[in-house]
């Protein structure tokens, strides 16, 4: 089986790629790239069992209305108000569930950093779409699954704290990801980047996840948030240790 991470950013320049083969007790690192174009994401998923994109997927429902609403000078529906309601448009189902397992809330789609890399996203997915003649299911059921490498690495309980932003951090993070998965097959090449990038570091663990998604390794879809899921979007959260992802 052959896995693909996409460690996704608004520009290609710190967009990176990972493709990591599944063969008995053993995974391969087959390319790790840096700075890939969405046509080179395409070429290089096609034998891909299943694709992992660490990027949401949809905005929350409620935010979507408002805008839409607010475009129009006109009062979005609401049962909330004031910070709740505030929070509500925030945060998507996903989100919510995420903060329950881990006890970390993920980024908002809608108010934080991401607005540009989500743009990007759905053009990713379009490119996809039109490449295969399918339609990408945003929940995850298909070929393709959001995902999220912090909330994966807190399950697994493998230690990065500060590989962001400190370059010797991010080679403690790569150490550690080795120690966890000493059946993980790097060349030096890899080993290097991941050290020194922690989006390449990120296009590895979100290969893993495809992994455990493509086992059915992650926390099923609650029934009140499946149809939300179709649009909003869905994380796939490993619910197994990592190392379950080798092996039959």
């Amino acid at each position: 089986m052959i896995t693909v991470g996409v460690d996704l950013a608004a520009e290609p320049k710190k967009t990176a790629i990972a493709v990591v083969e599944w063969a008995g007790s053993r995974a391969v690192v087959l390319q790790l790239q840096l700075g890939v174009t969405d046509s080179e994401i395409v070429d290089m998923s096609v034998d891909a069992a299943k694709i992992g994109i660490d990027c949401p997927f949809g905005w929350p429902d409620e935010f979507v209305d408002f805008i839409v609403a607010h475009s129009r000078g006109e009062i979005a529906p609401r049962e909330l108000a004031g910070s709740d309601w505030r929070r509500r448009l925030a945060y998507r189902d996903t989100d919510r569930f995420v903060r329950e397992q881990v006890g970390r809330w993920p980024l908002s789609v809608s108010t934080d950093r991401l607005g540009l890399t989500a743009m990007h996203c759905s053009e990713l997915l379009a490119a996809f779409e039109a490449d295969g003649n399918v339609v990408v299911d945003r929940s995850g059921e298909g070929r393709f699954v959001e995902v999220y490498p912090g909330a994966a690495l807190r399950v697994w309980g493998i230690s990065v704290d500060g590989y962001k932003t400190e370059l010797p951090a991010r080679a403690s993070a790569t150490a550690h990801l080795r120690a966890a998965a000493p059946w993980l097959d790097l060349r030096d090449e890899h080993v290097a980047l991941m050290s020194s990038s922690d989006d390449a570091f990120d296009a590895v663990v979100a290969a893993f996840i495809s992994r455990a998604a493509a086992q059915g390794s992650t926390y099923g879809i609650p029934e009140q948030s499946r149809e939300r899921s179709a649009r909003e979007g869905w994380m796939a959260l490993p619910s197994r240790p990592i190392t379950t992802l080798v092996g039959p």
